[in-house]
Formats: structure tokens, sequence, C-alpha cells
């Protein structure tokens, strides 16, 4: 099996719900290298994003070549509805998941899995960093406003 492999942490706060949120990502890929990136995303509600978060690193992760991906998060939520053991009820969420949906079929390979909020502290720091700076390493995912 050919291409490179990431593992990846994710994590999507806002201040408020809603409020101004930020996205933190961590990815290690196979082949040594390591990113972080922070993304800024005005106000918006933490279900959101947990959702851009998402969406931010599957656009990262196609564009430097990853073919099998495994994302962590300490969302719930997030986790149970890409997984399909939770319905999306939320109209808002819908079109998030649906772009979700459509990015991790561009993988060879694409889980992702839910671990304790302590597991995810560089995830939610760059988050909490990207409200506090109001910054971006990464441009906005495709499909949010």
């Amino acid at each position: 099996m050919t291409g490179v492999s990431a593992v990846a942490w994710i994590d999507g706060g806002s201040r408020g719900n809603p409020g101004p949120a930020g996205c933190g990502i961590v990815i290690e890929l196979s082949d040594g290298r390591r990113e972080t990136h922070t993304l800024f995303l005005d106000t918006t509600t933490n279900n959101v994003a947990e959702y851009a978060a998402l969406l931010a690193l599957l656009e990262r992760a196609a564009a430097l070549g990853v073919t099998r991906l495994e994302a962590r998060s300490d969302s719930e939520l997030l986790v149970k509805q890409l997984n399909g053991e939770y319905r999306v009820k939320a109209s808002h969420l819908q079109p998030l998941w649906l772009r979700a949906s459509q990015l991790r079929r561009g993988f060879t390979r694409f889980a992702i899995s839910h671990v304790r909020r302590a597991d995810n502290a560089e995830a939610d720091r760059l988050a909490n960093l990207a409200i506090d700076e109001r910054a971006s390493t990464l441009p906005r995912p495709r499909g949010m406003r």
C-alpha cells in the first residue's frame, strides 16, 4: 500500500454557545512530519467548531497526500455522528456532516475515534489559542460560512 498515513487530534470550541470559536489540529504523518494548526471561526457554536476542525483536517490531510487517516476527537457527538451511531438531527450540522462524509471518501482508509479530553490537550490548547489570538494557520474549510 502506497501513500502517507497520519494520526490526527482535533478540537473545536466556543466561548459562549454561540460565541467566539476556534479549532485546533495536530497531524502526525508516517513519514515523520508533524503539523499543528489553529483556525479562528468568528462567532459560532461549539458543535459547528468541532465540525470545522474535522473539515479542516480532512482538507489538509488530502493536500498532504495522506491516504490513510485516523482522527481522534473528544467530541462524542461528532464521533458518533460520523460513525453512524447518532443521527444528525440539527439542520445546521447536516451540511457539515455531508461535506465530511464526502471528504472522507477521498481516503483509502478513514477512522475517527473518541478520546478523553485529557488525551486531546494539545488540540484543545490550539483551539483556545485560535480564539485568544483570533488567528488561523489554515483557510476556512469549504462549505463553512
